[in-house]
């Protein structure tokens, strides 16, 4: 394929990975982003494969071959709940890629050595390694936890911000020593000590703050693929990671400030207990007393309800409750009930999880509301069923200044006529903090499995 054709396929693709962004900005539109996507990275990898610069067809198409099998594989088979895991071990792949494409070119012994050109491209080999390091190690930390596989309580080191400085110190040094020698050996310490910058940097941070990490290191893999771009002098790479760098950049600041904390708190602060603990209150401090609901009464009380606020949280995603939900949504509007669906920021494991999980039931979109949509309209509301969800509704991050979720805005669901929590049990969140909300007068809990539970729900109603 001539160059300027794979200039122009270039072009085209840039242009559908641009109006990609922005159908996916919106539910009704993010399908036809997806498809603009899809288009764009099939028209990329065509005319990468078939440009001059191209060769060893068989070793790419083998390859192709084996990584294609494994997406299609793992798309089928991993189900919603594990998103965010998939996600996250896939900004790890772009961070590897990166670094791999850094010391590939560095052994690549037609490289020139000498000059300001060379010089420049020193800069981009550095820090393409850099970043693709601590993106690398700090996805698999993230996978880690969104998996269960390391608990979700931070590690927070004694010193820990002087040990980062440190270690971002001594990659500046083996970058003075790379630049103008361009040698293996401080690359590969740089790979080490990032690696282990970006296993101390998501360590540190708590449970609370995952989904802003999953969308900082999408940010990352972002950089990360542009600086591989620049590396291999390809246009589009470079288009492309710039496009994911800064949108996942952006998302996240504005993850932070739904959540009301700084973005570099979060990068390199951290609270929170294990998930899944209770903390023990201060002595002789009264828990309060929690009342328990049926499946019957709950049915009940949404029957009378002529305006219904439901909040999904990542219980509901585990239990996969959404499928019977929406039958219960549709019974309820058919009755004449004014049913809607009010979604926090950060509910769930990954920006926009309970959107997709909705989407995925058929929930329709005019239905389902953002927090400062709906938040006004809570006190004039009959019932409130919240299924899953504990950080996004507790009444602590607006008046208990200890609580470390302080500030946070959330749903304020408390102010509804009544409020059904659905939950196996009394644990914590996943930023490990009490709840009050489960002892207020207004609250009854409903205990079990959300699936199953909403199951018994919406037999009652038929």
């Amino acid at each position: 394929m001539p160059e300027s054709l794979v200039t122009v396929a270039y072009i085209v693709a840039g242009l559908l990975f641009i109006m990609s962004l922005s159908g996916l900005s919106a539910q009704a539109t993010a399908g036809r982003g997806n498809l603009f996507g899809i288009v764009g990275m099939i028209i990329a990898a065509v005319a990468t494969a078939l440009s001059p610069k191209a060769g060893g067809y068989p070793v790419m198409a083998g390859a192709m071959a084996i990584g294609s099998a494994i997406g299609a594989v793992l798309a089928a088979r991993v189900e919603m709940t594990s998103m965010p895991q998939l996600v996250a071990i896939l900004h790890s792949f772009v961070g590897a890629a990166a670094v791999l494409v850094g010391l590939g070119g560095t052994l690549d012994p037609n490289v020139v050595h000498e000059g300001v050109a060379a010089t420049i491209h020193q800069i981009e080999t550095f820090v393409g390694v850099f970043v693709g390091a601590v993106t690398f190690t700090g996805s698999l930390v993230a996978f880690g936890k969104l998996q269960g596989l390391i608990g979700s309580k931070p590690l927070l080191l004694p010193a820990r911000h002087m040990l980062n400085i440190g270690m971002v110190a001594a990659c500046v040094f083996f970058a003075s020593q790379f630049l103008g020698h361009p040698t293996l050996g401080p690359l590969l310490w740089t790979t080490v000590v990032a690696g282990v910058l970006g296993i101390h940097l998501v360590m540190a941070i708590g449970g609370a703050d995952m989904p802003v990490v999953v969308s900082m290191l999408n940010s990352y893999s972002g950089w990360a693929a542009a600086a591989a771009g620049f590396m291999l002098n390809n246009d589009l790479l470079i288009i492309t990671g710039a496009l994911v760098g800064s949108s996942g950049a952006i998302l996240s600041y504005i993850m932070c400030k739904a959540m009301n904390r700084s973005f570099l708190s979060v990068i390199f602060g951290g609270f929170g207990a294990e998930e899944g603990k209770a903390p023990a209150k201060a002595d002789g401090e009264p828990q309060g007393e929690v009342k328990s609901v049926s499946a019957k009464e709950t049915a009940d009380i949404l029957q009378e309800a002529k305006s219904v606020v439901i909040v999904p949280g990542y219980g509901m995603a585990v239990a996969q409750a959404q499928y019977p939900l929406f039958e219960v949504t549709k019974i309820l509007r058919d009755k004449g009930a004014n049913v809607r669906f009010a979604i926090h920021p950060v509910a769930g494991r990954l920006p926009g999880h309970m959107n997709v999980l909705l989407a995925e039931a058929k929930v329709p979109y005019d239905i389902v509301l953002e927090m400062d949509e709906i938040n006004d309209d809570l006190p004039e509301t009959d019932a409130v069923l919240v299924i899953g969800a504990n950080d996004i509704v507790n009444p602590g991050a607006l008046d208990d200044p200890s609580s470390p979720i302080y500030g946070m805005p959330v749903l304020e669901v408390w102010k509804a006529k009544t409020c059904i929590v659905m939950k196996r049990g009394m644990a914590s969140g996943y930023a490990g903090v009490e709840n009050p909300l489960f002892f207020r007068d207004n609250t009854q809990m409903l205990f079990g499995d959300a699936k199953k539970m909403i199951d018994a729900v919406l037999a009652e109603l038929r």
